[in-house]
């Protein structure tokens, strides 16, 4: 068997393993470790059990990580999504479909304090879809706008997806933070404009604004909006650190996280069991991923002693003149991939395979690492195995059937899609801030 065969041999295996429900670090080392032994011998196998943890968990750059989650979960414990939906209602109450432009925005603006997909969906949902149903919104809608605005929280910084890309390409983590902005903010602006003009044209979607309501709401407006200062604090901290220098995306996640921890204590909104569970769910969430990670290095040397990786960059040279078609068929595979994989992942899955290509071709990392987190994070979104939209479904519970919630995501992915077409027609909407922020 040569060496590409084998390779592609333990790619399916892996696939295989995770079809079956082992866990996705357990097949990655699994494979790799009964690779190793095959190629080389069992105490070639043995070493990098022992090396490859240790080198992975010891990376300084992933140090990120653990700042960012533990931001995170502070900022949700200590209300700042609650006030943040809270002023977003009260303001938006004007537009057709108020509530969920409310949630929408809501969302991309807690992903500036949260950097998880699905902890922005939930903490939406719980405070958004009862009060849309309780105003008689439609419920594939309201189920709908949380389940995929929570995938903005994976492009606006911090992104645990774009410091685990950074890491594994080898590209600034910064400029992919700060490349992730703008697609993020324009997802949020698209899925807007489409619930705007669907409420507007359809009025059994949402109820109609009523005139006195709004007018009676006064001096609450900048009640609420005076409640939403810690999270420009935040995002000040975070976005204008990175941009400006002034800080790495390791001290910008634990300035971050010291920043939410002041700000809930100062509010008085951080008790001693709030922080123990907020420390608890940050130390198991990066735990999950240290894993996968720690897996993945290890597929990634035996792709690499396999010949498996250069042996893909030979086999297409031949489309080297025509990039686009590249891109395609890469874009086809992590949207197929993001139907039955998690986020996680599928991004190490795959980058040991086409990371090599790239290069090859002198692609621009930044970009692609953006867009691939764009794909994985539509596959959050599509069936069977949206993850967001389960986590909708666990929170909302028997009120909204799965099948509403699906169907309710549908418009959102067609304004995805739009928002793809964007960054491939005008890469410069990833590349312009980076390119600005170095001079």
């Amino acid at each position: 068997m040569s060496g590409l065969e084998l390779g592609l041999v333990s790619l399916a295996a892996v696939l295989a393993l995770i079809a079956l429900r082992v866990p996705i670090g357990v097949a990655l080392a699994g494979v790799s470790f009964l690779g190793f032994w095959h190629l080389r011998n069992l105490n070639v196998a043995l070493s990098m059990v022992r090396e490859v943890p240790h080198g992975f968990a010891s990376s300084w750059d992933l140090s990120a990580i653990p700042m960012f989650l533990l931001m995170g979960a502070i900022a949700n414990a200590s209300g700042i999504a609650a006030a943040l939906f809270s002023a977003a209602r009260i303001w938006l109450a004007g537009l057709p479909g108020g509530l969920a432009v409310a949630a929408n925005l809501a969302c991309a603006g807690f992903a500036a304090a949260c950097g998880s997909s699905v902890a922005a969906a939930a903490a939406m949902a719980r405070l958004a879809v009862p009060e849309m149903l309780r105003a008689g919104y439609e419920k594939g809608l309201a189920a709908g706008v949380v389940a995929s605005a929570g995938t903005i929280a994976a492009l606006i910084p911090p992104s645990i997806l774009l410091v685990l890309f950074g890491v594994f390409a080898e590209v600034s983590i910064v400029d992919l933070l700060i490349g992730g902005v703008v697609p993020g903010l324009i997802t949020a602006a698209v899925y807007t404009a489409m619930i705007l003009l669907r409420c507007r044209l359809d009025r059994s979607l949402a109820p109609r604004p009523d005139p006195a309501a709004i007018a009676a709401l006064g001096a609450a407006r900048w009640r609420a909006l005076a409640e939403v200062w810690p999270l420009v604090l935040l995002i000040g901290g975070i976005i204008g650190g990175l941009y400006s220098g002034m800080v790495s995306p390791t001290e910008a996640g634990a300035a971050g996280a010291f920043l939410a921890l002041v700000i809930a204590v100062a509010q008085r909104r951080m008790t001693m069991g709030r922080m123990v569970e907020a420390l608890a769910e940050g130390m198991g969430t990066t735990a999950q991923i240290f894993f996968v990670g720690m897996g993945a290095v290890m597929f990634t040397r035996f792709l690499s002693l396999t010949g498996t990786s250069a042996a893909l960059a030979d086999l297409v040279a031949p489309l080297a003149l025509d990039p686009v078609l590249i891109v395609i068929a890469m874009s086809v595979v992590y949207l197929v991939l993001g139907m039955f994989l998690d986020p996680i992942g599928i991004m190490l899955i795959t980058l040991p395979v086409f990371l090599p290509l790239l290069k090859t071709l002198q692609m621009d990392l930044v970009w692609f690492g953006v867009l691939v987190v764009k794909y994985i994070e539509i596959g959050m979104l599509t069936p069977p195995l949206g993850f967001n939209l389960f986590v909708v479904k666990s929170v909302v519970g028997g009120e909204i059937s799965l099948e509403r919630i699906f169907r309710g995501v549908g418009w959102f992915l067609v304004c995805d899609l739009v928002v793809v077409a964007l960054m491939i027609l005008f890469p410069d909407l990833v590349t312009f801030l980076p390119g600005l922020m170095r001079g």
